[in-house]
């Protein structure tokens, strides 16, 4: 399933271990945002990070399942690739 995963961290130390966790799930679009192609194994490993990792009360998470019929739907205004377009295999 495509998720789209945004986040807000106050302490450089965690936004830094978020962004790196992350890149091994998705493609970072935006600064702030990745896009995954995961099943709910990984989604459940993202959420034991963010619940482990970072502070509840000053940072933020939110993840956005994103369905098949709603992602063909995706405008992108300027440069950037959907996470749909990327053609990669898992070795």
């Amino acid at each position: 399933m495509i998720t789209l995963i945004t986040y807000d961290i106050t302490e450089s130390k965690r936004l830094n271990g978020m962004r790196k966790f992350l890149k091994e799930f998705g493609l970072r679009t935006q600064k702030s945002v990745f896009e995954c192609d995961i099943d709910d194994i990984a989604l459940g490993r993202i959420r034991a990070y963010c619940r482990d990792n970072l502070d509840i009360a000053k940072d933020s998470v939110r993840i956005y399942k994103i369905c098949g019929r709603c992602i063909r739907k995706v405008l992108i205004s300027g440069t950037g690739l959907k996470v749909t377009e990327l053609d990669y295999m898992i070795v």
